[in-house]
């Protein structure tokens, strides 16, 4: 069977040519266009959760929800939540990368293994420093940082404790609904 991938730009050029509709829940994983499960409501709750404890950091880091950042060459994913470095105005014109990312965070319930084993490589890959899972199948956060290569050279799984992101201190417990 023949693939064919498609660029980001190409991406991006059928959505605004119609093709893909504005409203499509949809990620380009190297070159190739995924459709993505649709949230629940524990989805949900978890990420307004996690937008309200993560709000004290504001100033400090840009709290992006659900919004496109940019794996060079073939690949834009829509984390759950990413914290950006600051200051926002430098998204204007063009969507955050990699290398803009502080910390990315995806909820997975339906997702859980695709965010697992297909995203977090990616994001190592790219070079993303820290990736928490928050995983709604066993009720637990998976802390992912130090990328090398394909992969995290510091892996954690928290049920209690707690998560910090520059130097904000979060328990587990409250993230977990």
């Amino acid at each position: 069977m023949l693939r064919h991938r498609f660029t980001a730009e190409e991406f991006h050029r059928m959505a605004e040519a119609g093709i893909l509709p504005e409203d499509a829940r949809v990620e380009l994983v190297r070159g190739e266009i995924l459709e993505m499960s649709p949230i629940g409501k524990r989805h949900a709750y978890v990420l307004n959760t996690l937008v309200d404890l993560l709000s004290p950091l504001r100033g400090r880091a840009v709290l992006s929800v659900q919004n496109p950042l940019v794996l060079p060459p073939d690949t834009e994913v829509y984390p759950d939540l990413a914290l950006l470095r600051p200051p926002r105005t430098a998204y204007r014109d063009r969507l955050p990368e990699a290398q803009d990312a502080l910390l990315v965070v995806e909820v997975g319930e339906t997702s859980l293994d695709y965010d697992l084993n297909v995203k977090v490589p990616l994001y190592a890959q790219a070079g993303v420093p820290e990736v928490w899972v928050v995983d709604l199948v066993r009720d637990r956060v998976h802390v992912f940082r130090k990328p090398a290569g394909g992969g995290y050279g510091e892996r954690q799984t928290l049920e209690e404790d707690e998560l910090e992101v520059l130097g904000l201190k979060i328990p587990v417990k409250e993230v977990l609904p």
